[in-house]
C-alpha cells in the first residue's frame, strides 16, 4: 500500500534507538524526511546515517533535550516544515509513590505531558493552514492498564491523553489527526529498566522476571521496535484520515478488557 505520504517532514522525538527509531525508519522506507531528536549525538548520528543509507530520504539528526525551550526550538528549526509530529520522551523512573518527591512529579509531567503539549502547539496551526498533519504521541499501555510501579508515568501520561481527547475532535475537519499508540511490552531500555525494579518487589532473579513477563503475553514474545513503526507510519498515512483522538494499544494481547 502507497501510504501517500511520500515528500512530508516529519519530525520523530526520542529517535536514536528503540520504539522511536522504529517510527522514523518506517516513515523514512516511506519517502518520509525525517529531523530525528535524542539527547545523545554520537547514537543520534549513527541512527540517521542508517535511516539515510536504507532509505535515501534525507535525514537530520538534532542532538538536545526536547523538554527545554531551546531544545525544542533548535528541532523545530531544522524541519523545513512539520507535516507529522511523533512526540517521545522516555518514561520516568518506577517505583513506590511514597519515595517520590514533588521534583520528581514536576519532571515527569514536564516530559510526558507538556513537552508533548509544547511540540503540538508549536505545528498544529500550520498543519491545518495546509488541510494535512498526523500527529502521534507514544504513551504507555499503562494509560489503559496502570501498573502499580510507574505511578509517575501512570499520572503524566493519563494527562496528556485527556488533553489529546478534547483537542483532537477539534482538528480533524482540516485533515489534520492526533492519535496515542499505547505500546506494551516491547525491547527497549525501558522495559528492561524496570527488571531489576520487579526483581527486587518480589524477590526473585532479573532473568526470572524477563522469563515470567514473556510467558504472560499472549503472543508469547516482546514486540519489536519495526512493528511498532510500521503502525505509527498508517496512523500518519492519508488513508487514516478518518482516525482521531483514538488511544491504540500494541501490546500482544496482553490487555483482557472487551473495549
Amino acid at each position: 500500500m502507497d501510504l501517500g505520504i511520500r515528500g512530508k517532514w516529519a519530525v520523530v522525538c526520542g529517535a536514536s534507538k528503540g520504539l522511536g527509531y522504529g517510527c522514523a525508519r518506517s516513515l523514512a522506507g516511506e519517502g518520509v524526511n525525517v529531523v530525528i531528536n535524542a539527547r545523545h549525538d554520537a547514537p543520534l548520528q549513527e541512527a540517521a546515517r542508517r535511516i539515510r543509507d536504507e532509505t535515501g530520504v534525507e535525514v537530520i539528526a538534532v542532538a538536545g533535550d526536547i523538554t527545554t525551550a531551546p531544545g525544542r526550538g533548535q528541532v523545530l528549526a531544522a524541519a523545513r516544515q512539520v507535516d507529522i509530529l511523533v512526540t517521545n520522551a522516555g518514561g520516568p523512573p518506577a517505583g513506590d509513590f511514597r519515595t517520590f518527591s514533588r521534583d520528581d512529579w514536576i519532571a515527569a509531567i514536564d516530559a510526558n505531558m507538556l513537552t508533548p503539549i509544547e511540540l503540538i502547539k508549536a505545528t498544529v496551526d500550520s498543519m491545518i493552514e495546509r488541510k494535512f498533519g498526523r500527529i502521534v504521541n507514544i504513551t504507555s499501555s499503562a494509560v489503559k492498564a496502570p501498573i502499580d510501579i510507574l505511578a509517575l508515568s501512570n499520572g503524566a501520561r493519563s494527562g496528556l491523553t485527556g488533553f489529546i481527547a478534547g483537542l483532537s475532535r477539534t482538528t480533524v475537519f482540516a485533515n489534520v489527526t492526533i492519535n496515542n499508540l499505547l505500546p506494551g511490552r516491547f525491547m527497549t531500555d525501558r522495559l528492561r529498566s524496570s527488571f531489576p525494579v520487579q526483581a527486587k518487589n518480589k524477590g526473585i532473579t532479573v532473568e526470572e522476571v524477563e522469563q515470567a513477563l514473556c510467558r504472560s503475553i499472549p503472543a508469547k514474545r516482546f514486540g519489536n521496535e519495526m512493528e511498532f513503526g510500521q503502525y505509527c507510519a498508517w496512523l500518519c498515512s492519508q488513508q487514516a484520515s478518518y482516525v482521531t483522538g483514538q488511544n491504540l494499544l500494541i501490546d500482544g494481547g496482553v490487555y483482557p478488557g472487551t473495549f
